[in-house]
């Protein structure tokens, strides 16, 4: 199992973004792996790739993401704990991605495709950005 943040998903999606061609190459390891997410990264990337390409796109994104993604959802529990995350790293994370964190520490993942950097302040993490 590996996590997926919102950053990999986005760089597929648009062939415009300074990511996309690392995103590409990273897309061969998620096949020998199942990927997991969060309803806080379907938001993240919907929003975005609707602001980029359009609702159409990220509807398609959604789709993708119910049928191949074992996809966490938020309860006042996770939330809770991942405010507890954030509150650690004194706001330097996102929400979102202090959520990330929770889910991977409840499911014992270690590692995250990501191109957000600010991954790399977790220890228990490794954020795998390039093959």
């Amino acid at each position: 199992m590996i996590f997926i943040d919102s950053s990999y998903y986005i760089a597929i999606a648009d062939k415009k973004d300074q990511w996309h061609k690392k995103a590409l190459n990273l897309s061969e390891y998620l096949q020998n792996n199942s990927s997991v997410i969060s309803s806080l990264i379907i938001s993240e990337v919907m929003t975005e790739i609707g602001k980029r390409n359009g609702g159409k796109a990220a509807y398609n994104l959604f789709n993708y993401f119910i049928d191949n993604c074992e996809i966490i959802y938020i309860n006042k529990d996770l939330l809770i704990e991942s405010t507890e995350i954030f509150l650690k790293y004194d706001g330097t994370l996102s929400l979102a991605d202090a959520t990330s964190i929770a889910v991977m520490n409840n499911m014992k993942i270690n590692e995250i495709i990501s191109f957000d950097s600010d991954f790399d302040k977790v220890d228990s993490i490794y954020r795998i950005h390039t093959t």
